[in-house]
Protein backbone atom coordinates (compact mmCIF):
# COMPACT_ATOMS: atom_id res chain seq x y z
CA UNK A 1 0.00 0.00 0.00
CA UNK A 2 1.24 3.14 -0.76
CA UNK A 3 1.50 5.93 2.09
CA UNK A 4 -0.43 8.27 3.26
CA UNK A 5 -0.96 11.19 1.27
CA UNK A 6 -1.34 14.51 2.72
CA UNK A 7 -2.07 17.96 1.47
CA UNK A 8 0.38 21.21 1.92
CA UNK A 9 -0.92 23.87 4.73
CA UNK A 10 0.86 25.95 3.41
CA UNK A 11 3.17 26.95 6.72
CA UNK A 12 6.22 28.66 6.03
CA UNK A 13 9.77 26.84 4.83
CA UNK A 14 11.07 28.09 8.36
CA UNK A 15 8.63 26.84 10.71
CA UNK A 16 8.77 23.26 8.63
CA UNK A 17 12.47 22.90 9.49
CA UNK A 18 12.08 24.15 12.67
CA UNK A 19 9.71 21.70 13.75
CA UNK A 20 12.16 18.94 12.09
CA UNK A 21 14.75 19.92 13.65
CA UNK A 22 13.41 19.49 17.09
CA UNK A 23 11.91 15.56 15.71
CA UNK A 24 15.40 14.69 14.50
CA UNK A 25 17.82 16.89 15.87
CA UNK A 26 20.03 19.84 14.90
CA UNK A 27 21.25 20.81 11.70
CA UNK A 28 19.79 16.96 10.32
CA UNK A 29 17.86 18.21 7.41
CA UNK A 30 17.36 21.04 5.20
CA UNK A 31 20.09 24.19 5.59
CA UNK A 32 18.63 27.00 4.62
CA UNK A 33 19.89 28.80 1.66
CA UNK A 34 21.88 26.21 0.59
CA UNK A 35 19.32 24.09 0.15
CA UNK A 36 21.34 20.91 0.75
CA UNK A 37 20.09 17.89 3.47
CA UNK A 38 23.05 17.59 5.98
CA UNK A 39 24.24 14.92 7.78
CA UNK A 40 23.81 15.00 11.45
CA UNK A 41 26.81 14.76 13.38
CA UNK A 42 26.69 11.99 16.29
CA UNK A 43 25.52 13.11 19.38
CA UNK A 44 28.80 10.93 20.57
CA UNK A 45 31.93 9.16 19.76
CA UNK A 46 32.16 6.01 17.56
CA UNK A 47 32.99 4.48 19.85
CA UNK A 48 30.57 5.69 23.00
CA UNK A 49 28.46 2.49 22.65
CA UNK A 50 31.28 -0.08 22.98
CA UNK A 51 30.80 -3.10 23.43
CA UNK A 52 27.52 -3.22 22.48
CA UNK A 53 27.67 -1.73 19.57
CA UNK A 54 31.29 -1.59 17.69
CA UNK A 55 33.03 1.61 16.69
CA UNK A 56 33.89 0.17 13.20
CA UNK A 57 30.42 -0.71 12.92
CA UNK A 58 29.24 3.21 13.88
CA UNK A 59 32.12 4.79 11.73
CA UNK A 60 30.52 2.74 8.53
CA UNK A 61 26.92 3.36 9.63
CA UNK A 62 27.01 7.08 10.36
CA UNK A 63 29.85 8.49 8.00
CA UNK A 64 29.55 6.18 4.89
CA UNK A 65 25.87 4.38 4.92
CA UNK A 66 23.83 7.75 6.17
CA UNK A 67 26.13 10.44 4.57
CA UNK A 68 25.14 8.27 1.35
CA UNK A 69 21.42 8.05 1.70
CA UNK A 70 21.63 12.47 2.34
CA UNK A 71 24.08 12.76 -0.66
CA UNK A 72 21.58 10.34 -2.79
CA UNK A 73 18.59 12.55 -2.09
CA UNK A 74 20.21 15.49 -2.66
CA UNK A 75 21.04 14.37 -6.00
CA UNK A 76 17.59 13.07 -6.42
CA UNK A 77 16.12 16.72 -5.85
CA UNK A 78 19.11 18.40 -7.88
CA UNK A 79 16.62 19.25 -10.99
CA UNK A 80 13.51 20.01 -8.96
CA UNK A 81 14.29 23.20 -6.89
CA UNK A 82 10.39 23.22 -5.92
CA UNK A 83 11.42 20.37 -3.43
CA UNK A 84 14.83 21.39 -2.53
CA UNK A 85 12.99 23.58 0.22
CA UNK A 86 10.91 20.82 1.52
CA UNK A 87 12.54 18.76 4.90
CA UNK A 88 12.83 14.83 4.51
CA UNK A 89 9.99 14.28 6.56
CA UNK A 90 7.58 16.44 4.01
CA UNK A 91 8.80 14.64 1.34
CA UNK A 92 8.00 11.36 2.94
CA UNK A 93 4.24 12.20 4.32
CA UNK A 94 4.05 13.83 0.45
CA UNK A 95 5.29 11.90 -1.88
CA UNK A 96 1.81 11.83 -4.28
CA UNK A 97 3.75 15.61 -4.97
CA UNK A 98 7.06 13.86 -5.86
CA UNK A 99 7.71 13.40 -9.86
CA UNK A 100 7.47 9.81 -10.38
CA UNK A 101 10.88 9.49 -12.07
CA UNK A 102 12.37 10.42 -8.95
CA UNK A 103 9.82 9.11 -6.06
CA UNK A 104 11.30 5.85 -5.60
CA UNK A 105 14.75 7.03 -5.08
CA UNK A 106 13.22 10.07 -2.98
CA UNK A 107 11.12 7.58 -0.52
CA UNK A 108 14.41 5.34 -0.21
CA UNK A 109 16.89 7.74 0.46
CA UNK A 110 14.63 10.76 2.72
CA UNK A 111 13.46 7.64 4.70
CA UNK A 112 17.16 6.38 5.06
CA UNK A 113 17.54 10.00 6.28
CA UNK A 114 14.99 10.42 8.75
CA UNK A 115 15.25 6.81 10.81
CA UNK A 116 19.01 7.30 10.94
CA UNK A 117 18.39 10.47 12.52
CA UNK A 118 15.84 9.24 14.93
CA UNK A 119 18.12 5.96 15.75
CA UNK A 120 21.21 7.88 16.84
CA UNK A 121 19.38 9.31 19.45
CA UNK A 122 17.80 6.65 20.20
CA UNK A 123 21.05 5.41 21.44
CA UNK A 124 23.42 6.96 24.82
CA UNK A 125 26.67 5.56 26.37
CA UNK A 126 24.81 6.86 29.47
CA UNK A 127 21.83 4.84 29.12
CA UNK A 128 20.28 1.26 29.13
CA UNK A 129 18.25 0.26 32.42
CA UNK A 130 14.33 0.64 31.99
CA UNK A 131 11.82 3.62 31.21
CA UNK A 132 10.76 5.38 34.18
CA UNK A 133 6.86 7.71 34.42
CA UNK A 134 4.36 7.59 31.64
CA UNK A 135 6.26 5.83 29.12
CA UNK A 136 6.81 3.02 31.92
CA UNK A 137 3.09 3.32 32.75
CA UNK A 138 1.72 2.57 28.90
CA UNK A 139 4.04 0.12 28.24
CA UNK A 140 2.81 -1.68 31.31
CA UNK A 141 -0.83 -1.54 30.63
CA UNK A 142 -0.53 -2.10 26.42
CA UNK A 143 2.22 -5.26 26.86
CA UNK A 144 1.77 -6.18 30.42
CA UNK A 145 5.20 -5.07 31.37
CA UNK A 146 8.46 -3.85 30.33
CA UNK A 147 10.30 -7.94 29.61
CA UNK A 148 7.13 -8.36 27.65
CA UNK A 149 7.63 -5.37 25.86
CA UNK A 150 11.46 -6.32 25.06
CA UNK A 151 10.36 -9.69 23.82
CA UNK A 152 8.10 -8.85 21.74
CA UNK A 153 10.26 -6.09 20.00
CA UNK A 154 12.89 -8.58 19.85
CA UNK A 155 10.71 -11.11 18.53
CA UNK A 156 9.19 -8.97 15.42
CA UNK A 157 12.66 -7.54 14.67
CA UNK A 158 13.90 -11.12 14.13
CA UNK A 159 10.95 -12.34 11.90
CA UNK A 160 11.25 -8.95 9.51
CA UNK A 161 12.10 -10.73 6.45
CA UNK A 162 14.71 -8.56 4.42
CA UNK A 163 16.16 -5.34 5.57
CA UNK A 164 14.15 -2.69 7.86
CA UNK A 165 13.63 -1.34 10.58
CA UNK A 166 11.60 -1.90 14.23
CA UNK A 167 9.41 0.60 16.15
CA UNK A 168 7.40 1.40 19.24
CA UNK A 169 4.64 3.38 18.13
CA UNK A 170 2.04 5.35 19.58
CA UNK A 171 -1.24 5.16 17.28
CA UNK A 172 -2.75 8.67 16.19
CA UNK A 173 -5.72 7.05 16.40
CA UNK A 174 -7.91 4.01 18.06
CA UNK A 175 -6.83 5.78 21.60
CA UNK A 176 -3.36 6.09 21.14
CA UNK A 177 -1.95 2.86 22.42
CA UNK A 178 1.23 1.27 21.97
CA UNK A 179 2.25 -0.76 19.59
CA UNK A 180 5.40 -2.69 18.25
CA UNK A 181 5.64 -2.10 14.11
CA UNK A 182 8.38 -3.01 11.39
CA UNK A 183 8.84 -1.44 8.30
CA UNK A 184 10.39 -2.90 5.25
CA UNK A 185 12.94 -0.59 3.34
CA UNK A 186 13.31 3.13 5.01
CA UNK A 187 9.70 3.42 5.26
CA UNK A 188 8.13 5.03 8.93
CA UNK A 189 5.62 4.34 10.98
CA UNK A 190 4.72 8.25 10.52
CA UNK A 191 3.55 7.24 6.76
CA UNK A 192 0.70 5.16 8.22
CA UNK A 193 -0.34 6.79 11.00
CA UNK A 194 1.60 5.75 14.21
CA UNK A 195 3.88 8.38 16.03
CA UNK A 196 7.49 6.55 16.89
CA UNK A 197 8.74 6.60 20.27
CA UNK A 198 11.38 4.19 19.80
CA UNK A 199 13.53 2.49 16.98
CA UNK A 200 16.15 0.03 16.31
CA UNK A 201 17.76 -0.43 12.67
CA UNK A 202 17.66 -4.41 11.44
CA UNK A 203 19.84 -3.74 7.90
CA UNK A 204 22.91 -6.18 8.08
CA UNK A 205 24.80 -2.90 8.08
CA UNK A 206 23.99 -2.34 11.33
CA UNK A 207 25.00 -5.46 13.36
CA UNK A 208 27.04 -7.86 10.74
CA UNK A 209 30.69 -7.13 11.18
CA UNK A 210 30.45 -7.91 15.05
CA UNK A 211 27.46 -10.31 15.19
CA UNK A 212 27.17 -11.76 11.18
CA UNK A 213 23.84 -13.37 10.63
CA UNK A 214 23.13 -13.54 14.58
CA UNK A 215 20.48 -10.82 13.87
CA UNK A 216 18.94 -12.11 17.58
CA UNK A 217 21.82 -11.95 19.37
CA UNK A 218 22.22 -8.21 17.98
CA UNK A 219 18.58 -7.18 19.11
CA UNK A 220 19.14 -9.00 22.72
CA UNK A 221 22.64 -6.71 23.38
CA UNK A 222 20.70 -3.81 21.86
CA UNK A 223 18.97 -2.96 25.01
CA UNK A 224 22.20 -1.49 27.44
CA UNK A 225 22.30 1.24 24.83
CA UNK A 226 18.40 2.60 24.64
CA UNK A 227 18.35 6.15 25.90
CA UNK A 228 14.56 5.96 27.62
CA UNK A 229 15.39 9.60 28.39
CA UNK A 230 14.99 10.62 24.46
CA UNK A 231 12.16 7.60 24.85
CA UNK A 232 10.37 9.43 27.16
CA UNK A 233 10.63 12.73 25.65
CA UNK A 234 9.35 11.56 22.77
CA UNK A 235 6.53 9.80 24.25
CA UNK A 236 5.18 13.01 25.84
CA UNK A 237 4.93 14.52 22.36
CA UNK A 238 3.08 12.20 21.10
CA UNK A 239 -0.14 13.74 21.68
CA UNK A 240 -2.62 15.95 19.75
CA UNK A 241 0.34 18.95 19.56
CA UNK A 242 2.61 16.33 17.93
CA UNK A 243 -0.10 14.97 15.71
CA UNK A 244 -0.50 19.44 14.46
CA UNK A 245 3.20 19.32 13.92
CA UNK A 246 2.72 16.23 11.57
CA UNK A 247 -0.48 17.16 10.11
CA UNK A 248 1.63 20.57 9.64
CA UNK A 249 3.73 18.71 7.25
CA UNK A 250 1.22 17.30 5.10
CA UNK A 251 0.50 14.42 6.71
CA UNK A 252 -3.27 12.91 7.14
CA UNK A 253 -5.49 10.20 9.26
CA UNK A 254 -4.72 6.92 7.25
CA UNK A 255 -7.85 5.28 5.66
CA UNK A 256 -5.84 1.79 5.69
CA UNK A 257 -2.77 0.99 7.69
CA UNK A 258 -2.57 -2.78 6.17
CA UNK A 259 0.82 -2.26 5.61
CA UNK A 260 2.60 -1.50 8.70
CA UNK A 261 -0.30 -3.57 10.96
CA UNK A 262 1.42 -4.27 14.38
CA UNK A 263 3.20 -7.33 15.48
CA UNK A 264 1.02 -9.38 17.02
Amino acid sequence: MDPVIGTDDGNDLIAGIEMHRQEMGKDSDVAVGSLKHLLPPLPYEHAALEPYIDAHTMMLHHDQHHASYVANLNSALEKFPELQERTAFWLLLNLGKVPQKIRAAVRNNAGGHVNHSLFWRAMSPAAGGAPVGPLADAIKRDFGGFEQFKARFDDAGVKLFGSGWVWLARAQQDGGGLQVYTTSGHDNPLMQGHFPILVNDVWEHAYYLKHENRRGDYLKGWWPVVNWEEAARRFERSDHSAERDWEGEGGSRPVDSQRDAPTS
